[in-house]
């Protein structure tokens, strides 16, 4: 019989955490006679008011408050989802068989707090999760004691994957914990070739390089960065943020080719009420914006845009929407999220 710490906070999937500790609770609550894995489940977390938190003391659930964590109860193993914080090696080794880690990717890739947006934004076909043993001083580099693949659906939404990999994670920490002492002797390190890392999601990263992305690359970043942080870009050296994406438009011209305008010029369509832009490689489109307050495009249009369409027509060698940068961003990137290759030293 297990006596489980599960040290859980939510700090980038609040639906994988949860998820765990809900599965953990209905192994609690079995008669023992039908599961007999889990004695007795206690809940770590940061302190505030997290989700997590709540739903705990919901279930009546003991909570402790990082890093305030008493130990006295001898713990046989502890769980960590979406913590957020090193844990000391003096923790890790009063725990028995140490601490588990539920990652939702198939590590060494995407190692860090936001490994599902990065998924989508790169445009992998597969991802998946892995179970693996927490090491002191450094995120998501010790032995993996299980991993399983997922094949994402086409069009697949961040939130709509980080639901999926919840259900599975928490499905393959129960069966992980019905075969610890194997799948721990049956552990091996994660290779040093192919791993990235997965940053925080931040407000630098939505904005959108007319020059320089692309109809399919936007559509990733709207299903991943977008799915936390409204796109966005310039207008007379205001912020305007892009909701509603209609992805990638057809847009013909009776008297000029689409192709000859230039990235970030605009063309609103009646019939769909979209506002259609152009960026590296064709146009995509928004069905509502946000300038001071939400807007469908009509209003946006017809309160803003009009009126410059009459001065300077949409077909000349101006954008109307300019890229923006991020000055907080290092230099020589865009505001893409980036592989970036790490080592496990």
């Amino acid at each position: 019989m297990i006596n489980m710490a599960a040290g859980i906070t939510v700090i980038a999937n609040v639906y994988l955490a949860i998820g765990c500790v809900l599965v953990l609770l209905s192994q609690e609550n079995k008669d023992d006679k039908e599961a007999g894995l889990i004695d007795s489940l206690h809940v770590v977390t940061l302190s505030g008011n997290t989700p997590v938190k709540n739903y705990a003391e919901q279930h009546r659930l003991p909570v402790h408050q990082w890093p305030e964590i008493d130990l006295s109860r001898n713990f046989d193993v502890g769980v960590v989802v979406s913590f957020g914080r090193l844990i000391g090696e003096n923790i890790i080794n009063k725990i028995p068989h140490g601490i588990l880690n539920v990652h939702p990717s198939l590590l060494p890739r995407w190692r860090g707090s936001a490994p599902v947006c990065h998924t989508i934004l790169n445009g992998d076909p597969v991802t998946g999760v892995t179970i693996m043993q927490i090491r002191p001083k450094k995120f998501d580099v010790g032995p993996i004691v299980q991993q399983e693949v997922y094949e994402i659906p086409k069009n697949c939404m961040a939130n709509e994957l980080g639901d999926t990999l919840a259900v599975m994670g928490a499905r393959m920490l129960i069966d992980t914990l019905k075969h610890l002492p194997e799948r721990i002797a049956n552990s091996r390190e994660q290779p040093k070739e192919g791993a990235s890392f997965a940053p925080k999601i931040s407000s630098g990263m939505a904005w959108i390089l007319w020059e320089e992305h692309s109809c399919d690359y936007i559509d990733r970043l709207s299903r991943s960065v977008g799915s936390r942080v409204p796109l966005r870009t310039m207008w007379n050296g205001n912020t305007i943020k892009l909701l509603e994406f209609d992805g990638k438009c057809k847009v013909s011209f009776p008297a000029t080719p689409c192709l000859s305008t230039v990235p970030g010029s605009f063309y609103y369509q009646k019939e769909s009420n979209t506002l259609q832009v152009r960026c590296k490689d064709g146009w995509v489109g928004f069905k509502a914006l946000k300038f001071k307050k939400k807007l469908s495009a009509a209003d946006f249009y017809n309160g803003y845009l009009h009126q410059s369409v009459l001065i300077k027509p949409s077909f000349s060698n101006t954008s109307f929407f300019q890229s923006y940068k991020d000055p907080s961003l290092p230099g020589g990137q865009d505001n893409a999220l980036l592989l970036m290759n790490n080592s496990s030293d």
